[in-house]
């Protein structure tokens, strides 16, 4: 699944939230007073529903179990919900967007039956977000929320397509409440990714690694952040750090793909572009997503395997078409891909239509760089500016930044969004750090 949410310097928070995240990051603080009560409303939730499967059953045995409970009640609202998150993990599992449209018709059934559950909101919101349809998960997460104000799972999706559709200070808010209400593994996560976005990388760690020890209720849970606290390191340069955590969540869940991923990405820094290639290519047989096959196809070009490197990229089409079928929006990702590896006409277009339906930061990154390299470098500047305001140091949206910068003849500027893009990590990608290296060479002193 793509994380919905990114992290940075909470200066560009409001000054009374962003001291009241320090305290509660920081030294885990309960919230206001009525949020150690709000967990119960959850846990009288799932009491009413159907008996699940054991937490041990594999997701394989999940669907069965869940399949046979709604054929024999099918008046039963939340077992179609319980269904629909099992097809959710298939595709977390697989990559397989198909199990998207089947956990869509049977929230189609849930809420034909029970028009206002709050689990099946709650759980179609999800699925919205999963496919990238902020606008849709927001408003079923609000429905979520005014059917059951005491339960505390919508929050995390409506912080997510807040802050994907650019609604930043709303995104703040919520947030806050939300970890008022529940300090949690969902809610650290959150305030990392949200920190992140606003450029505090020590910030995000530090709230990851609450997140971490607060610990998830599958084992997947605990591997994801274990995982994104390993980005979290390798975005501060700190190699052996992101290598620990990306090796732990293996110990967690063995062949989990962000975590091998990481490690490609620890070994191509560390000069080890054959071992990187290795591990990418395991992770691409096993989970053939655009970032991992992108990611495989890259280093293979840094490499200097062109022709491999050629092949594993047409692989990217291919797995577009499927996610698009399974009801995916990936035009940020596509548009991306196309301005560095197809047609930067194709991608004008793409991020036109990602930044009118989702106009984040990562929308507005995406657009500046096809424009970019569409041969309107000004347009890039104004578009760059717009990615980096909150103050990321994402460093990729600060290399597209530089290479407009310079293309558009803006020496100073090309300069220092350059400089920022590798200050942190100089070896952040094998194929776009030594490009921004030497473009910053060139534009000397």
């Amino acid at each position: 699944m793509t994380r919905s949410l990114s992290r940075q310097t909470l200066l560009a928070v409001p000054v009374a939230f962003a001291a009241t995240l320090a305290v509660l990051v920081l030294l885990m603080g309960a919230g206001r007073g009525d949020g150690v009560a709000r967990p119960a409303a959850d846990a009288a939730a799932r009491r009413a529903a159907p008996d699940a499967p054991s937490p041990r059953a594999t997701t394989d045995q999940r669907i069965r179990i869940l399949q046979a409970t709604v054929r024999a009640d099918p008046r039963r609202a939340d077992g179609y919900v319980l269904l629909a998150d099992a097809y959710a993990q298939k595709v977390r599992e697989t990559g397989d967007a198909a199990y998207y449209v089947r956990a869509d018709a049977v929230l189609r059934r849930a809420l034909h039956l029970a028009p206002r559950d709050a689990g099946a909101l709650t759980e179609r919101a999800s699925l919205e977000a999963s496919r990238h349809d902020f606008r849709a998960s927001l408003r079923d997460a609000l429905a979520a929320r005014r059917a059951a104000p005491d339960v505390a799972k919508p929050y995390g999706i409506l912080v997510d397509s807040l802050v994907e559709l650019g609604r930043y200070d709303a995104a703040g808010r919520a947030l806050q409440e939300m970890v008022d209400r529940r300090p949690d593994l969902a809610a650290y996560a959150r305030v990392s990714y949200f920190r992140e976005l606003h450029g505090d990388l020590r910030g995000a760690v530090a709230a990851m690694e609450l997140a971490v020890s607060a610990g998830g209720g599958t084992p997947e849970n605990t591997a994801y952040v274990q995982a994104l606290l390993g980005d979290l390191e390798f975005a501060r340069g700190d190699l052996g750090a992101a290598a620990v955590a990306y090796r732990q969540a293996l110990f967690v869940v063995p062949h989990h793909a962000p975590s091998e991923a990481g490690l490609a990405k620890v070994e191509a820094a560390r000069g080890d572009l054959s071992g990187a290639i290795r591990r990418l290519r395991g992770v691409v047989e096993r989970l053939p997503l655009p970032q991992y096959v992108v990611a495989l196809g890259e280093t293979e070009l840094a490499a200097g395997r062109p022709v491999a490197a050629r092949r594993d990229l047409a692989l990217v089409g291919v797995e577009g078409r499927l996610l698009a079928r399974g009801g995916v929006n990936t035009d940020v990702e596509l548009a991306l891909f196309e301005a560095d590896h197809g047609s930067p006409a194709r991608a004008v277009t793409l991020a036109r239509r990602a930044w009118a339906g989702a106009p984040s930061v990562r929308s507005a990154d995406a657009l500046g760089w096809a424009h970019t390299r569409a041969g309107e470098p000004a347009a890039g500047v104004r578009w760059a500016h717009r990615a980096l305001r909150l103050g990321s140091r994402d460093p990729m949206f600060l290399y597209h930044a530089g290479m407009a910068a310079r293309a558009a003849g803006d020496r100073f500027l090309a300069r220092r969004w350059l400089t920022r893009a590798l200050a942190a990590n100089p070896r952040f990608s094998p194929l776009y750090a030594p490009r921004a290296a030497r473009a910053l060479k060139g534009l000397g002193r």
